[in-house]
């Protein structure tokens, strides 16, 4: 086994629309809870952990993430991982740079496992077996993890390798060529042929040899991220990237701005039930079915159905007679879709985006750095909210200057600030926050605080907040 130093890479930096309306911009696949009541994040997290490799565990996501995938990781039992912030989406290969460039300020001969954050990997021994040989090849190879296909399937590209007689998983490959996701005919030929795997988005590379790729193949993206990353600034562990060097970074994958290029490339082969998890279809392929080959999730009652997917988030749902369809509520939307069509979703969320409809960004339920909020009411004058702080986190001390708030403690205990006033409230007790007061709501108990606020005002909008104080640099 070698000894030069693993640092593991999550990549969190999509939106996953095609789990829409489950998935949404501001709350994207990879934290919410899908499976077992563990987010894709959380999952991709203990694999890292069960591979005794979490110490220096690097995360790559999105400004607006930035807090839930801090509260993930403690969660998880990790409060101090490095979590760099990509100021605008620029697709794989740059994100790869940052964390390399990141690695190497600690070790010179480090090696990168970069991973997803909205994979599923059912079977850690072999993932382990191939990680192992990936970490022999590394010393001097980029390698891909690819994935022994189980079914002729059109939603992921390939890896066609020299080698027509693969053998077990762990086994390292040359690679012929990437192909792009292929037809229904063309993925059963690719099956038939065996020489041809799943392109996971899984790699391992030497951060030193990636860099000098990056550097020569593509000198523009190197030379964003160089800058990006010398003008970083630090706040807590976040790690805040310069946001104009980083925008100049095309917008390109690390297959198509190395991998296709290098000389140095390889592909071990993974021989797992492994999922991008990239529609409801592959979710609905991930989970244990029913007789019936119904997978469901939450309050679902079905009475002779086949093949479906059914999942409820607040109500109870009940099928009868239906047939391989898709069906997933949530507290403002519903998808109904043929299961084998589902992935046409990304047409609704792009009519949702042209119309400019608050469904494609939000749930009704918003998370903050502080816990969450969710709207139950709202009308032209007044606006009705259920609060959650969670145990030792507080709000900003903050003004509204067109509304007012009435809030009523239903459990735990509040710490609030009104004015120059400063007083607790247990359950079933309420205040009243006047229109251009400074207040603040704080949680000093062990349990997590639930409030109803009620909002009275000619405006209220969440952009009528003025911050004189923030925990979370707001």
């Amino acid at each position: 086994m070698t000894t030069v130093p693993l640092v593991p890479v999550i990549l969190s930096g999509g939106s996953g629309t095609r789990l829409w309306p489950l998935s949404r911009k501001l709350y994207p696949k990879q934290f919410i809870p899908l499976k077992d009541g563990k987010s894709l994040f959380q999952s991709t997290v203990e694999r890292i952990q069960a591979l005794g490799h979490a110490d220096d565990l690097l995360v790559v996501c999105n400004e607006e993430h930035r807090f839930m995938a801090a509260e993930q990781l403690r969660l998880s039992g990790l409060e101090h991982s490095a979590i760099i912030l990509e100021p605008v989406g620029r697709n794989t290969a740059p994100a790869i740079t940052i964390a390399a460039l990141h690695a190497l300020k600690y070790s010179d001969d480090a090696q990168l496992l970069v991973l997803p954050a909205d994979h599923i990997v059912q079977d850690l021994d072999k993932f382990a077996q191939a990680l192992s040989a990936a970490r022999q090849a590394a010393e001097d190879r980029l390698v891909a993890f690819g994935v022994l296909p189980r079914h002729a399937e059109t939603g992921y590209g390939y890896i066609r390798f020299e080698r027509p007689d693969a053998g077990s998983s762990g086994e390292i490959l040359d690679i012929g060529e990437f192909v792009e996701k292929p037809d229904a005919e063309t993925a059963k030929a690719y099956l038939e042929s065996g020489n041809y795997l799943w392109n996971s988005g899984m790699f391992l590379f030497p951060a030193r040899l990636y860099v000098e790729e990056i550097r020569r193949l593509h000198a523009d993206i190197f030379d964003a991220c160089r800058e990006a990353h010398e003008g970083n600034r630090q706040d807590f562990d976040f790690i805040h990237l310069d946001s104009q060097a980083f925008a100049r970074a095309p917008n390109i994958s690390v297959d198509y701005a190395v991998m296709e290029k290098t000389a140095k490339a390889a592909v071990v082969q993974l021989d797992s039930d492994w999922s991008d998890v990239g529609s409801w279809h592959a979710l609905w392929d991930s989970f244990q079915k029913d007789s019936s080959g119904n997978a469901t999730s939450g309050d679902v009652i079905t009475e002779d159905c086949k093949g479906c997917y059914i999942h409820a988030s607040h109500r109870m749902v009940a099928a009868v007679g239906t047939e391989d369809l898709v069906v997933a509520e949530t507290a403002d939307a519903i998808l109904v879709a043929p299961r084998e069509r589902a992935q046409e979703v990304k047409d609704i969320v792009a009519r949702l985006k042209d119309e400019e409809r608050g469904e494609v960004e939000l749930h009704p339920k918003v998370y903050r750095p502080w816990g969450a909020y969710e709207t139950i009411d709202i009308e032209d004058r007044f606006q009705v909210k259920r609060i959650t702080v969670n145990p030792g986190q507080a709000l900003s001390l903050q003004m509204h200057r067109h509304r007012a708030e009435h809030w009523v403690v239903v459990k735990g205990q509040a710490l609030v600030t009104c004015g120059e006033d400063k007083f607790q409230l247990g359950e079933n007790e309420s205040t009243y926050i006047p229109a251009g007061t400074r207040h603040r709501l704080e949680n000093p108990g062990t349990e997590p605080l639930e409030l109803i606020e009620v909002q009275s005002g000619s405006y209220l909008g969440e952009d009528d907040i003025v911050r004189f104080e923030d925990a979370y640099g707001r």
